[in-house]
């Protein structure tokens, strides 16, 4: 991509003093509005990747900003060795608007699933009386749940796991989209397995949905094997795939939740565990903690993008605005389209590479048309807009990704 001499400026600046972290598609942002951004250099491109599933409800929403500058003037944080008059009301909200009797907010989505894995092992030795440090949680691979070494450990791929070893023990890996693979190891090791965790759609792995009926089946042998359902709703939660949890596809009240990011409307980080007591309180005070989960900016914050949910009815948008997009980009008929697949607004195309092309120069032929996405694993493409794009900027967004695709031809 060409790139002008401000917009080179800001690369070289990270390159030169920042560590190392993602490969960026060459553009540098600095504004953002609903279903936009602009570079620096004032381009506008749709934004079809929602930093990853982080902002569903647009950027800089003005309720989401409002409720962030409102109580920046009163208390920032208080830390949790004190008590705050935002955190109760925030603890209420969650349990009216998911029905789980307790949240423990943390910051980070990787925060939020080594929270749900200390709480599994507890509940393994106090509840289910598994011998102490036999505990086991088993977990699919090609997952995605975050960078710490424990959730590496679970890991299946080479760039998240290598050279960090040695590894966090206990931790057991299964084919994903497998119902076969989870009754064998339940039925070998279901004594002293405590909980089985899972992506309801694999995202980093390339928006993998799993074939209906699998999430029901794996609940249903958890639930026979005493063993708890750990669904790891950080990337399709939030109505991101046309329910308001990617679970509620299939029925199916996991016992723990896992959210993050949309939680804040990417305005903060923020997220959650959610679980009833027989779960939750295996943890006494003062056994887990984090200084800023649940600080008081991001209860407000998180009240009000999770208000915008619903106000704007975005579980709804998503379904009916995916099916859209799914329809139309199954018409084109090009030699780079092996597969298009996703739920609601959680979609990826999967590109064959042609020509000497690939998905990294089909992004970046649309980022020089005005839409920004992301590859994934080299030959996918995710498109994951806010929620709140309107249909009409859909259907012009389509038609840039078809323009693209069909340049490189």
């Amino acid at each position: 991509m060409e790139l002008s001499s401000r917009a080179s400026a800001f690369i070289a600046q990270e390159e030169k003093y920042g560590a190392h972290n993602y490969h960026p598609l060459g553009v540098v942002l600095s504004k953002g509005k609903g279903a936009f951004v602009w570079d620096v250099d004032g381009k506008r491109y749709f934004d079809f990747l929602s930093a990853y599933s982080a902002v569903n409800q647009g950027h800089c929403h003005p309720k989401i900003v409002e409720a962030l500058t409102e109580q920046a003037w009163k208390i920032c944080l208080t830390s949790r060795a004190f008590y705050n008059d935002c955190l109760g009301p925030y603890e209420e909200f969650m349990h009216n608007y998911f029905g789980y009797d307790k949240v423990l907010p943390m910051n980070s989505g990787a925060e939020a699933v080594e929270t749900a894995l200390k709480l599994a092992r507890r509940w393994g030795y106090i509840k289910k009386n598994i011998p102490e440090n036999q505990a086991l949680i088993v977990g699919c691979e090609g997952n995605f749940h975050g960078r710490t070494i424990s959730i590496v450990s679970l890991s299946s791929d080479p760039d998240s796991y290598s050279q960090y070893g040695p590894f966090t023990p206990g931790l057991v890996k299964i084919p994903y989209n497998d119902v076969n693979a989870l009754a064998q190891v339940f039925e070998k090791q279901g004594k002293n397995i405590a909980a089985f965790l899972v992506e309801p759609i694999q995202g980093e792995a390339g928006v993998f949905v799993p074939d209906e009926g699998y999430l029901k089946a794996c609940f249903d042998l958890c639930k026979k094997y005493n063993v708890l359902f750990v669904a790891d709703e950080v990337q399709t939660g939030i109505a991101r795939t046309g329910k308001m949890l990617c679970c509620d596809h299939e029925g199916i009240r996991p016992d723990m939740v896992i959210l993050g990011k949309a939680i804040s409307g990417g305005v903060l980080p923020v997220s959650a565990v959610l679980a009833d007591d027989e779960i939750m309180l295996t943890i006494k005070p003062g056994e887990h903690g984090s200084t800023f989960g649940g600080f008081p900016l991001a209860c407000k914050v998180a009240i009000a993008a999770l208000e915008v949910v619903k106000d704007e009815k975005l579980v709804e948008k998503s379904e009916y605005l995916g099916k859209i997009f799914r329809d139309e980009m199954s018409k084109v008929k090009s030699p780079f389209i092996a597969q298009i697949r996703g739920k609601g607004l959680l979609n990826a195309i999967v590109i064959k590479p042609h020509d000497g092309k690939e998905a990294w120069d089909v992004c970046e032929k649309m980022a020089e048309l005005g839409l920004i996405a992301k590859p994934t694993h080299k030959h996918i493409i995710r498109f994951a807009p806010p929620l709140v794009i309107t249909e009409p900027e859909l259907r012009e967004a389509i038609e840039i990704i078809k323009l693209a695709i069909k340049a490189l031809e």
